[in-house]
């Protein structure tokens, strides 16, 4: 898979991770616990599995620079992997930086 392609798919929504499964279900303990950081946020994401495509998984590593997943990209850049992201939820970090993307619940009453 070409750089380009990749840069494509992280480009494909703000906020897009690279995990192995899927959001449904999460193939290890790691990836689950980004997804569930995001859905806790309310985050709209996007989801590539690195475990379907090898060739993505392989060139993702050599893309980023970055040996592990999950990989969380948030306006097209990088995050990091799970620990990261843990230290940044914890810390209230990760909801600052995700803000624009964070889907807001109408409080509005219909009339």
């Amino acid at each position: 898979m070409s750089f380009s392609k990749i840069s494509t798919m992280i480009e494909s929504a703000p906020v897009v991770v690279f995990i192995k499964g899927t959001a449904e279900h999460p193939m290890c303990g790691f990836s689950s616990v980004v997804v569930r950081m995001l859905k806790h946020l309310n985050v709209p994401f996007v989801c590539f599995d690195v475990l379907s495509d090898p060739d993505l998984r392989q060139n993702l590593k050599a893309f980023s620079n970055w040996p592990t997943f999950p990989q969380l990209y948030v306006a097209g850049e990088l995050i990091g992997g799970c620990d990261i992201a843990q230290e940044m939820f914890t810390s209230g970090e990760l909801a600052q930086v995700l803000e624009p993307y964070i889907e807001k619940v109408s409080t509005e009453m219909a009339s």
